[in-house]
């Protein structure tokens, strides 16, 4: 309430100081303050600055009178009947002078202190500002005047004594050099105003309490922000304060004392139906620790405790499943290991056919040369040393062991075609000690052959060429000029290379995509995407595969 009442005082005096300066800087009242003709000032200019001086008086009920001095001390009044006299008694001129010779008056307005008449008992206070002209004559930006308003000190009482404190309480509000402007009490203030400002200021801000005439006294300091060096002081009996606590006491004791009664209530409730479920768990969590492995933990509320054990018995439920699982899983691993060790004997076993296969191949080739037919011969030997590659332990054979095999190949087609079409192999020195996957490229010259110029009359051409691109890979062309691919047939093929798993493309599809997609999902598992083979064919000019591989020392 302290604050309300300052915030409005701040209000009032705020208005106060808008209104005078709207009559400063005011042209009609400028042009009299500078006018040197009497005739203009008595009937032009002055008539129109009292009828703004009357509208501003008469529009702030906080303001009881204005006048304008001029620097040649012609005054022009605007007042309230029943307050106006003051301004014409000799001491309101040597009172206000006082504040016209005041060098920081020309920076900003400020509020009087207490101007007493000691005939009437009368006291008034003013704000004054000066009158700077604006107009851009001979006295331009010189003070030519003052503004003095006349605060209506009746209003501004009311508006204290309207506060709304304990019945005992007082409100003062000061102005800088400690004078009584308006109180709530006009009565027996002078003895306590005297004690409170005998304190400390600093400390009257935060509130202080004091005795004063044998009674406990709050106090507290509220400086105003429109007038500098005025304050407000509030001082309310201590036990006007707490009067209004005492019931909430007396309701408080008897509220405390019923929670406490319903806490030992509850306290004992929830001993009886939450201990009790608990011990028994216990006891029975004990029995499961020795390892009973059928028992389970009876239920003995429904609360959170017969909640824990129900989740007990179903994680013990779950363990014995688990147990059976793993026991199931071991006994599944210990066969599939027998198996896997059977599996082993017979690859060890089956290793000798191979032998027999490729003995005997030379066998043949060697009886081809006694009865004089090269051709067996060849033929034979030259599938003996591809079938005895393609049986190595080794995965990454030398790039030289691929093109002996791709050679030996194109032997035997070259005897068995009767040279119908040419083959050449163009491989860079360099690669040719570097590593790669067995029986990456043979199988790709086989499709060149078998689906690209095996069905062509005459003139056909395959050729195999190695080089290392700007990234430092090998890179491998094998091109043929058959038939090529419908693009159909093309797109299809392009599509299962992109596909990660090749058992995922549709049906149908040729042997041919079938090889050069198991060779290409076989460069990106062992390598990475980056690698692999990619296909460019055009019906009726023939196929190209290109074969990306890193450089494997």
């Amino acid at each position: 309430m302290i604050e309300q009442t300052r915030g409005k005082i701040d209000s009032v005096f705020n208005d106060i100081r808008v209104s005078t300066s709207i009559a400063v800087n005011s042209k009609l009242i400028q042009e009299y303050s500078v006018e040197d003709d009497d005739y203009k000032r008595a009937f032009d200019s002055g008539n129109y600055a009292l009828d703004l001086m009357d509208y501003m008086r008469s529009f702030n009920s906080y303001v009881s009178g204005m006048v304008i001095d001029d620097i040649r001390g012609k005054q022009l009044y605007s007042l309230d009947s029943s307050g106006g006299d003051v301004f014409f008694l000799n001491r309101y001129e040597s009172f206000i002078r006082a504040y016209k010779n005041d060098s920081s008056l020309r920076d900003k307005g400020m509020f009087t202190t207490i101007l007493k008449d000691e005939s009437t008992e009368a006291e008034q206070f003013f704000y004054i500002a000066p009158i700077v002209e604006s107009l851009g004559g001979v006295n331009f930006s010189q003070i030519t005047g003052y503004c003095t308003v006349m605060v209506n000190m009746e209003k501004l009482q009311g508006l204290v004594e309207n506060t709304e404190l304990t019945p005992n309480s007082i409100l003062y509000i000061l102005n800088n050099r400690d004078e009584v402007i308006a109180s709530t009490n006009s009565n027996d203030q002078g003895t306590l105003l005297r004690d409170v400002l005998s304190m400390d200021k600093d400390t009257l801000l935060n509130g202080v309490k004091t005795t004063i005439d044998r009674e406990s006294i709050l106090v507290q300091s509220k400086g105003l922000e429109q007038a500098d060096g005025w304050r407000i002081i509030s001082m309310i009996p201590v036990h006007e304060l707490t009067a209004d606590m005492n019931p909430m006491r007396k309701v408080s004791i008897i509220v405390g004392i019923g929670i406490i009664l319903i806490m030992i209530i509850m306290g004992i409730f929830f001993m009886n139906n939450l201990m009790g479920p608990v011990m028994g768990l216990i006891m029975d969590m004990k029995r499961v620790g020795r390892r009973d492995r059928g028992f389970r933990i009876k239920v003995r509320s429904t609360n959170e405790v017969g909640s824990l054990a129900r989740d007990i018995n179903r994680m013990m439920d779950e363990m014995d499943e688990m147990t059976r699982d793993m026991f199931n899983t071991q006994a599944r691993l210990y066969k599939s290991e027998l198996s896997q060790k059977q599996a082993e004997f017979s690859a060890l076993q089956s290793q000798i056919n191979p032998h027999f296969l490729y003995n005997t191949l030379n066998c043949i080739s060697s009886i081809g040369l006694e009865y004089g037919s090269r051709e067996i011969a060849q033929m034979t030997s030259c599938m003996s040393k591809i079938f005895r590659y393609s049986i190595k332990k080794n995965e990454l054979v030398r790039i030289r062991e691929e093109l002996d095999c791709i050679q030996a190949y194109m032997k035997i087609i070259s005897i068995r075609y009767e040279n119908k079409f040419s083959m050449s192999i163009d491989v860079e020195e360099r690669l040719l000690e570097m590593m790669t996957p067995k029986m990456i490229l043979q199988p790709i010259v086989e499709n060149s052959v078998y689906h690209g110029l095996e069905r062509m009359d005459q003139g056909g051409k395959l050729q195999v060429t190695g080089s290392m691109d700007v990234d430092g890979d090998m890179c491998f062309c094998i091109m043929d000029t058959g038939k090529g691919m419908e693009p159909e047939e093309l797109a299809a093929l392009k599509a299962k290379l992109g596909n990660e798993y090749p058992e995922l493309v549709p049906d149908g599809q040729s042997e041919k995509s079938i090889g050069l997609s198991n060779i290409h999902n076989r460069l990106r598992l062992l390598f990475g995407e980056r690698y692999g083979i990619t296909v460019e064919s055009q019906i009726g000019q023939g196929t190209t595969v290109t074969v990306k591989i890193p450089s494997l020392d």
